[in-house]
C-alpha cells in the first residue's frame, strides 16, 4: 500500500449489540469499496471478518478483526468488535485503536445494553461517535422510533444525517439532509437520485423534513459562535458549513449523527462510506494522546509522522501457524520492518520483522506505518498494552482498563500428559484475552480458569482444542473449606508396638485449644523431662502433618494451638517416628473431642446495577445466605450494593446478574474470611468432600 496522507486515514471500531448488524455492515461496506466481488453472510459463515473456526461455527464475532482497505482516496480501518459481553475487552481494545467509533443500532429492536455500553466506552477513552440504524429494511423496522430513543436515551448531541421515506409501510427513498438531495436503490444497491418527498410520496413528510434540517442547523449552529448568529438570523447553512460543523461537532463530542442503512440490499452505504469521507475526523484532528515518561510526567504525543517513533499494542493475536500476531497503533513518528524499537513498558529492545495489513485474514505486506495509521507486527515480544517507541523518546502510554473475571471453572486434562501443554496454551491465549485468568488454587490444588461468563470459558476451551490440541474437562470449582475447635480438651496419645529387637514408644498428653492463626500454634510445658527436648520437633512435625487433614471432611484445620504438657519415653525404644505417631493419635482424638466445626470463605461483593434492579438483586442475596451492609449511588439511575457472600453461594451469579440486568450490572467479589458453615449444611458438604475424593 501507498504512503497516505495523514488526513487521509480513518480509524473506525465497529460496536453495538450483538446481533446489531456489525459484521454484515462491515462486509456491506467492503463489497460496496470494491474490495471483495461477493457479499458474505454471517448466516453462511462466509463473511471477511468472522473468520476464525468458533466465529463460523457459532455464528456470533468473538474477536476484533481488522480490515484495511482503500476508498475514495482514503485509508480506512476498520475494527470489528463482538457484541457479546463475555469478549468485552475486544471493544475495549478495539476503541482504544480507533479514533471514531460506530454505533450500530437495529432498526427493528431499537437501543439495547450493548449500544449504551459501546457509547460509554467510546466517551470514556474520548472518542468521536456515529449511530448507524441497520435491518432498516426488516418489515418491522421502525427508523423514526429508533431515532426518538437514541435522543431520549443520549440526549441532544443526536442529530439525524440520512433518513429513509416510508409509504405504504414500505422504504422507498432514503434523504441525505446534508445535501438535501434524495435517492432511491436499485436491486443491486445503486443511487439513482430522485426529487425530494412531498407530502403525497410520505404522509407529512414536507413537515418532517423541515423538522429534520432544523435540528440538523441547531446542532451544527452549537459548534460555534458564527455559525450560531447565522442560525439566529434565520439563514440557512451552506453544504460546506454543514459538513465542516458535524466534523468539528464530532471530534468535539458535541453532534452524534445518526445514518441509516441496509447491509442485506446496501441501501445507503454509498452514503455511509461517503460521510466516513466528510464527517469523521482523521488521526491528525484528534486531541493529542497523552503518555508518561520515566519521570511519569504527562506528555501529549501529537500524530505527527515527522515525530519520534511512539506506537501502542492495542490487540495481539495467537496463531498456532504465524505465531503472534500485534496490532499496533502508530502515534507518532514512523514503524518500519526490519528496524529495533524500545518496548518502554518492559524495558526491552524489540527486533520489528515483518510488517502486513490485514483485511480478515487476508494479509498485504508493508514496509512501513506512519503516525495514525494501523498496522500488524508478527513474532515479536511486546504484549497487549505496551509502548513502542524510539530510543530518542521514551514515553509510556496509559494501560487499557478491561472488567476483572467473574466466572470460574476447574480445568482438568482429557488425556494423561496434556498436563504441562495446558498451561503453556492458556498463556497464550491470556496473551490475546487479557480477561482470562489461569491460576492454581493453593488450597484446592486446582487449576482455575477465570472469564467473563460461561461462553467466554467455553469458547477458551474450544480454542484450545482447535488452536493447539489440547483437550480440556471443566468442572465447577471445588470450595476451600477449613476446619477448626470451638474448646478445649486435654488428650493422650500413646505409640507402643513390640517386635523383634527394638520396639517403638511414644507417648504424650497434649492440650488443644482454639486460637486466631492460620497455622499450627504449638508450645511445650513439660516438666522434670518427662519427655526429652531432643522428641519436641518430631512431636510438632507430627501435629503440623495431621492439621492438614480435619477430622469432620478431610480439610485443612486452622486456629488450633496444640501444648506438650505430659507423657513419658523408653530409653530404647522410644524415637522421633514413635513420638510423631504418637501426637497423631493424640491429634484424632483431641480433635474429636474438642466440639470441630467447618468453616467456610466468606467474600466481600459488591455490585453496581440500575436502580430498577436493586430490589431483585438484594432479595437474590437474601437467598444465597448473603448480608446486604448498605447501598450508594455511584451515577443517574445507577447504585452499588456492598454485601458478604459465602463463596460456595456465588459460582453462578455473574450468569444472574446479566440476565437480570440485561447486561447492565457488574460486580466484584474478594475473599475476605472465614466463618463457621450452618449445622444444616454440614452433611451436605462432607457428603460432597467424600464424593470429590
Amino acid at each position: 500500500m501507498k504512503e497516505y496522507d495523514i488526513n487521509k486515514v480513518k480509524n473506525i471500531a465497529f460496536a453495538g449489540h450483538n446481533g446489531s448488524g456489525k459484521t454484515s455492515l462491515v462486509e456491506a461496506l467492503l463489497y460496496k469499496a470494491g474490495v471483495t466481488d461477493r457479499l458474505g453472510k454471517t448466516a453462511d459463515g462466509t463473511t471477511i471478518c468472522d473468520y476464525d473456526p468458533e466465529e463460523i461455527k457459532r455464528k456470533i464475532s468473538i474477536g476484533t478483526s481488522l480490515a484495511s482497505f482503500e476508498c475514495n482516496d482514503y485509508k480506512i480501518n476498520i475494527l470489528d468488535t463482538p457484541g457479546l459481553f463475555d469478549f468485552a475487552a475486544e471493544m475495549i481494545e478495539g476503541i482504544r485503536a480507533a479514533d471514531t467509533v460506530m454505533i450500530t443500532v437495529s432498526a427493528k429492536s431499537g437501543v439495547k445494553v450493548g449500544a449504551r455500553k459501546a457509547y460509554d466506552e467510546a466517551v470514556k477513552q474520548g472518542k468521536s461517535k456515529m449511530f448507524v440504524v441497520t435491518k432498516i429494511d426488516d418489515k418491522d423496522a421502525n427508523f423514526f422510533n429508533v431515532l426518538t430513543e437514541l435522543k431520549t436515551v443520549f440526549g441532544p448531541t443526536v442529530c439525524p444525517v440520512v433518513v429513509p421515506v416510508v409509504s405504504n409501510g414500505q422504504i422507498v427513498e432514503y434523504v441525505n439532509l446534508i445535501e438535501m438531495k434524495c435517492y432511491k436503490y436499485d436491486a443491486k444497491g445503486n443511487p439513482i437520485e430522485t426529487d425530494m418527498p412531498t407530502s403525497e410520496i410520505s404522509e407529512k413528510f414536507e413537515y418532517r423534513v423541515d423538522g429534520l434540517v432544523a435540528a440538523v442547523s441547531e446542532a451544527v449552529a452549537e459548534t460555534s459562535d458564527e455559525l450560531m448568529e447565522k442560525f439566529f438570523e434565520g439563514e440557512a447553512f451552506t453544504q460546506k458549513e454543514l459538513i465542516d460543523g458535524i466534523h468539528d461537532g464530532m471530534n468535539r463530542g458535541v453532534i452524534t449523527p445518526v445514518v441509516c442503512t441496509s447491509a442485506a440490499d446496501l441501501a445507503g452505504i454509498d452514503m455511509l462510506l461517503k460521510e466516513i469521507g466528510l464527517l469523521l475526523p482523521a488521526p491528525s484532528e484528534v486531541y493529542p494522546a497523552e503518555a508518561y515518561n520515566p519521570a511519569k510526567e504527562v506528555v501529549e504525543v501529537k500524530c505527527d509522522k515527522d515525530a519520534p517513533l511512539a506506537a501502542y499494542v492495542f490487540k495481539t493475536i495467537a496463531d498456532p501457524f504465524v505465531g503472534k500476531m500485534s496490532m499496533i497503533r502508530v502515534m507518532s513518528g514512523k514503524l518500519a520492518s526490519n528496524t529495533d524499537v524500545i518496548n518502554s513498558t518492559t524495558g526491552a529492545t524489540e527486533k520489528i520483522g515483518k510488517l502486513f495489513t490485514l483485511c480478515g485474514k487476508k494479509q498485504q505486506d508493508v514496509n512501513c506505518a506512519y503516525a495514525g495509521d494501523i498496522v500488524v507486527a508478527s513474532k515479536i515480544g511486546a504484549n497487549t498494552g505496551d509502548t513502542l517507541t524510539d530510543p530518542s523518546r521514551i514515553i509510556e502510554f496509559a494501560p487499557m482498563e478491561f472488567p476483572r473475571p467473574c466466572y470460574s471453572m476447574a480445568v482438568k486434562a482429557k488425556s494423561q500428559g496434556d498436563e504441562a501443554k495446558i498451561s503453556t496454551s492458556i498463556q497464550r491465549l491470556i496473551e490475546e484475552d487479557p480477561t482470562l485468568t489461569y491460576v492454581q488454587d493453593d488450597s484446592t490444588k486446582e487449576q482455575i480458569l477465570s472469564g467473563l461468563g460461561e461462553q467466554h470459558i467455553e469458547v477458551a476451551a474450544a480454542k484450545l482444542k482447535s488452536k493447539f490440541g489440547v483437550d480440556i474437562e471443566l468442572t465447577v470449582p471445588k470450595i476451600a473449606y477449613k476446619e477448626t475447635i470451638r474448646k478445649k480438651v486435654k488428650v493422650e496419645g500413646k505409640h507402643k508396638k513390640q517386635s523383634g529387637g527394638h520396639g517403638q514408644y511414644g507417648h504424650v498428653w497434649i492440650e488443644f485449644e482454639p486460637c486466631v492463626s492460620d497455622t499450627l500454634v504449638f508450645e511445650e510445658k513439660v516438666f522434670g523431662g518427662a519427655v526429652p527436648k531432643n522428641y519436641f520437633p518430631a512431636v510438632q512435625k507430627g501435629l503440623e502433618d495431621s492439621v492438614k487433614k480435619g477430622v469432620l471432611a478431610g480439610c485443612p484445620v486452622v486456629g488450633l494451638k496444640a501444648i506438650l504438657v505430659d507423657g513419658s519415653y523408653h530409653p530404647v525404644d522410644s524415637s522421633e517416628m514413635a513420638f510423631k505417631t504418637a501426637a497423631a493419635i493424640a491429634y484424632k482424638e483431641g480433635l474429636r473431642q474438642a466440639d470441630p466445626v467447618m468453616l467456610e470463605p466468606i467474600g466481600e461483593l459488591k455490585v453496581t446495577a440500575p436502580d430498577d434492579n436493586t430490589g431483585d438483586i438484594m432479595g437474590e442475596l437474601n437467598k444465597r445466605r448473603g448480608r446486604v451492609l448498605g447501598m450508594e449511588p455511584v451515577s443517574h439511575g445507577v447504585t452499588m450494593i456492598q454485601a458478604e457472600v459465602p463463596m460456595r453461594e456465588m459460582h453462578d451469579f455473574a450468569m444472574y446478574l446479566r440476565q437480570t440486568t440485561r447486561g447492565m450490572g457488574s460486580f466484584t467479589f474478594d475473599f475476605m474470611r472465614y466463618e463457621q458453615l450452618p449445622a444444616n449444611l454440614l452433611t451436605e458438604v462432607i457428603t460432597s468432600m467424600g464424593a470429590d475424593e
